[in-house]
């Protein structure tokens, strides 16, 4: 494949001649890391076999999106294509302009120590050895041996020869780092994190379940202090096995014809997951919820949240109507969460999430605060 012209023009999408990225962009041969993939189908997956048809391979490898690269326990390396795989993503090569952008907020510069948490398809280790010009300097963690196994092969197939380690992230690190950017999300900053940065180091993360970007440099008491950027993005949380824990599809079943607490909102449905500060704040206020939507009925658009405490809420707003009837039920009022969100956003034109100053603890307890708001993790 005559891989440059396409490394190119992902280039001219993600960055800009002269900046620091345009050379790692345009030298990665990001097809060598990703040889397979998964693409929906149906109610499940099917891998994709790039060296089947190279015009496909080149159009997805150096297209600004993430491919997944696995399903379940079942990478695309193993999968035959002719057979569907159920289950949920659990690893993937990540859209490159959030690499790029996660990279960037770490404050890069020669002679950087940096860890990469989630390995993947090894591409942000990849870019980050470009970027910093030594090998040495990039070191990268994931959970899975698989891809371990399977990135370092990749990597030192185009000439890229990082150390990459099997080890939990959230554990204890495999050394002292400048930089520890994650590519997975976390529900709170391990306290591992902390005492693997280096004095004065910078550590950039998402939050499980949002869409926030957190930074924060590390303070002589051995916490950290940063802020919530003025960006947004979300990856996968952190697992401790092979797979995630499974979906709260029981409660979603029992919660389809259930009685319950009956109310009217003057607002139509949300697809919350589309409303990043809204989902993003939620979850911050209710962690663990779940969101799906659909559409009833008649063309209704309907919507469910549900909750591993057993509470859920169910809403629907008829075609051409705005006001939406609410059914809920269990230990809280997921939906009047919700509509307190909204709510704030109408009177106050902004959510307080972004742009919150950030303030880690030691032992990692995280808490957001603007303007009189305040959130702990």
């Amino acid at each position: 494949m005559d891989w440059k012209p396409h490394a190119a023009a992902l280039a001219a999408t993600v960055a800009h001649p002269g900046s620091d990225w345009w050379v790692p962009l345009m030298e990665t041969p990001r097809h060598r890391l990703v040889e397979r993939w998964f693409t929906p189908h149906g109610y499940g997956w099917k891998s994709v076999n790039g060296s089947d048809d190279e015009e496909e391979w080149a159009a997805a490898a150096y297209s600004d999106r993430t491919l997944v690269t696995q399903v379940g326990t079942t990478h695309a390396d193993w999968a035959d294509p002719k057979t569907t795989v159920a289950g949920h993503p659990t690893s993937s090569s990540t859209e490159p302009s959030l690499v790029v952008r996660m990279l960037r907020h770490a404050h890069l510069t020669p002679g950087t120590r940096l860890l990469d948490l989630a390995t993947g398809s090894g591409y942000s280790a990849a870019l980050a050895c470009h970027r910093l010009g030594d090998d040495s300097l990039v070191t990268s963690v994931d959970i899975d041996p698989y891809l371990t196994t399977a990135a370092t092969d990749r990597l030192d197939q185009i000439g890229l020869h990082p150390t990459v380690i099997t080890t939990d992230g959230a554990g204890e690190l495999p050394g002292v780092f400048d930089r520890i950017v994650s590519m997975v999300s976390v529900q709170r900053i391990p306290s591992h994190w902390l005492k693997g940065l280096a004095p004065g180091g910078r550590l950039v993360t998402t939050i499980t379940g949002t869409g926030l970007i957190i930074t924060a440099n590390k303070t002589r008491d051995g916490g950290a202090e940063g802020q919530v950027e003025w960006d947004r993005g979300s990856f996968m949380a952190t697992r401790n096995g092979s797979d995630y824990p499974p979906a709260l599809n029981d409660l979603f079943v029992s919660s389809a014809d259930e009685e319950g607490e009956t109310t009217v909102s003057p607002f139509p449905v949300l697809n919350v997951m589309q409303a990043w500060e809204v989902w993003s704040m939620l979850t911050l206020t209710a962690p663990g919820i779940e969101h799906r939507v659909g559409t009833g009925p008649g063309g209704s658009h309907m919507m469910w949240m549900l909750h591993p405490d057993g509470s859920w809420a169910r809403a629907t707003t008829e075609r051409g109507e705005r006001t939406t009837t609410v059914v809920q039920g269990g230990r809280r009022r997921l939906y009047d969460l919700l509509e307190g969100i909204r709510w704030r956003w109408i009177e106050h034109g902004e959510l307080p999430v972004h742009g919150a100053k950030v303030t880690i603890t030691p032992d990692g307890e995280t808490t957001l605060t603007r303007g009189g708001w305040k959130a702990t993790l």
